[in-house]
């Protein structure tokens, strides 16, 4: 089968058009036709080598995020058959195959069913980040209703569905973002204030939205200097969300405020076998959400092929992009 490989780290143009073994059906997974697929930040790291520990064997197959349709379902399965469109984060990491190719193999525990009233590129852009944000909101942060949520970063990946899912649980939520643009976006999406970080410092904003006590959960999806200015955001024995940590922080503003930090990577349940499951839990409920209209993936307007990956690699690299890059196979 046709697949896009790197046979070495670098920037996005070491991707390279190959054929490579289609993959063979196991006990509790499927064989799925990939349709489309999203980049993420992990995707971009595993590429360059910068966390090399979780990047599959060369030549690999990167990419998590997949849409597509069940061709082949191995012993044991009974949550789907062939013909059945699903999607999932199933892949792209260390002893996985990734997504950029004409078929992926794919645990059964890593998929739900597509929701059935948006494309495969919308469903393919939703899995990493709206486990990412649920995990953060509902499983760590336990979100309550009439709580104060800051999200940084409207229009990104994590950000956008962030906004919507705290939404959800009631809570009164605010956003960041760079421009009037992506501003009108994240009020779009649900927010009730959206802040311009470029105009307001956050004692500013702290003071303007929260009489200076600062917001119940601020969610960092941002990393560096962004989860110093977070824990300045943060109001007494709040919570700090962060997704982006491999950097040095001082810790004595948490200890000043009595803050809880807590850090989501989500991949660790990809690659941890027994924990794999609760993604799958997840984007079945993210499915009904999506066919209730109550959840919408925000996608950039421009899209790519497979062929075009180092092109859609650069751009979300430039972070310029607004929501998700996507890529439809048209092999």
């Amino acid at each position: 089968m046709k697949a896009q490989v790197i046979k070495k780290f670098g920037d996005p143009s070491v991707f390279e058009l190959a054929e490579v073994p289609k993959p063979e059906v196991i006990p509790g997974h499927v064989v799925i036709q990939v349709k489309a697929t999203s980049v993420n930040p992990i995707d971009t790291k595993v590429r360059s080598g910068l966390v090399a520990a979780v990047a599959p064997e060369f030549p690999a197959v990167l990419h998590g995020d997949v849409a597509g349709v069940v061709t082949e379902v191995g012993e044991g399965v009974t949550e789907f058959k062939a013909g059945d469109e699903v999607y999932g984060c199933a892949g792209g990491f260390k002893e996985t195959g990734g997504a950029l190719a004409e078929y992926m193999l794919a645990d059964v525990q890593l998929l739900a069913p597509k929701p059935k009233n948006v494309t495969m590129a919308q469903a393919a852009a939703l899995p990493l980040v709206t486990i990412t944000a649920w995990e953060s909101l509902y499983n760590r942060a336990n979100v309550q209703t009439g709580q104060t949520v800051l999200v940084h970063a409207a229009t990104g990946g994590v950000g956008h569905v962030a906004i919507q899912l705290a939404k959800l649980a009631g809570a009164r939520v605010f956003t960041t973002a760079s421009s009037a643009e992506k501003l009108i976006i994240g009020k779009r999406l649900g927010a009730d204030v959206a802040i311009n970080y470029r105009e307001q410092s956050v004692e500013e904003y702290v003071k303007e939205h929260t009489d200076g006590k600062g917001f119940d959960i601020v969610f960092d999806t941002v990393g560096g200097e962004n989860l110093d200015r977070s824990f300045q955001a943060a109001a007494t024995n709040g919570t700090v969300l962060a997704i982006a940590a491999r950097s040095t922080h001082d810790l004595s503003p948490l200890h000043a405020k009595g803050l809880s930090l807590h850090i989501t990577f989500m991949l660790l349940k990809v690659l941890n076998k027994e924990q794999r499951q609760d993604h799958g839990k997840i984007l079945r409920e993210v499915t009904n959400l999506v066919e209730e209209g109550k959840l919408h993936p925000l996608v950039d307007e421009k899209t790519f092929t497979f062929d075009q990956v180092s092109e859609a690699h650069t751009l979300l690299e430039s972070n310029k992009a607004i929501g998700k890059v996507v890529l439809t196979n048209e092999w």
